[in-house]
């Protein structure tokens, strides 16, 4: 199968079966999201949904959060992966939105990967979903099930190969959707030790299924 074709299948499995794609993080506001996107490092979006009711509570604004300190933010968020160094990055984070960006989350790349805690993952994160960017951001959901689909090639071997392949091949306007669909493919069928392929739609379209479902009839015939 081309290039082309698995892409288009692809897509328009996703746009029929799964038309309503979404961050599953819980936030009210774009700071709101930033915190949690920080927290969900290496931890799942459950345990992060657990952890910020309290801390958004408490420090529900840039300037709230700017005015405490780490020692004070690690209480909060003690059971999420890395706490001390994230407590770190979420205060000096928003004192640097307080004093560089008057308190407001940046919509561009260039600025948000300038404060503490904020690669290129979170930042495309944070353009995507509140300014609707076309912004691929590349966890490890995306970067296994782009490469099983077959929608990017073995020579992808870094988030950063993979966000340029998939952006461009992906129509603009389906790139903060398509996010979406990838993250959740991953976190609820394309499994990363236990792919639940018999469950799943994208069969035919995928190169992993039809290279697995290949040696498997191979095999078969072997012993017969």
């Amino acid at each position: 199968m081309q290039k082309k074709e698995r892409y288009e299948k692809v897509l328009e499995w996703f746009r029929v079966n799964r038309p309503v794609a979404e961050t599953e993080l819980q936030y009210e506001n774009p700071f709101q999201l930033l915190v949690a996107v920080i927290l969900s490092a290496q931890c799942t979006d459950k345990r992060v949904n657990q952890t910020t009711p309290a801390l958004f509570h408490d420090f529900p604004t840039p300037e709230a959060m700017a005015a405490t300190t780490p020692e004070v933010i690690f209480e909060y968020i003690r059971s999420v992966s890395y706490p001390n160094n994230k407590a770190k990055h979420l205060v000096g984070m928003a004192r640097m939105l307080v004093s560089t960006f008057q308190s407001r989350v940046p919509d561009t790349l260039e600025e948000l990967v300038k404060l503490p805690g904020v690669g290129r993952k979170t930042a495309n994160v944070i353009q995507s979903v509140v300014y609707n960017k076309a912004a691929m951001a590349v966890d490890t959901h995306v970067f296994r099930v782009s490469h099983r689909l077959g929608l990017v090639s073995d020579k992808c071997t870094t988030p950063l190969s993979v966000e340029k392949e998939l952006t461009k091949h992906i129509p603009e306007q389906d790139i903060p959707i398509a996010h979406h669909w990838l993250i959740l493919h991953g976190r609820y069928t394309c499994l990363a030790r236990a792919p639940q392929c018999a469950n799943c739609g994208l069969q035919l379209a995928c190169k992993f299924f039809c290279q697995t479902h290949k040696v498997k009839q191979e095999k078969r015939r072997e012993k017969e």
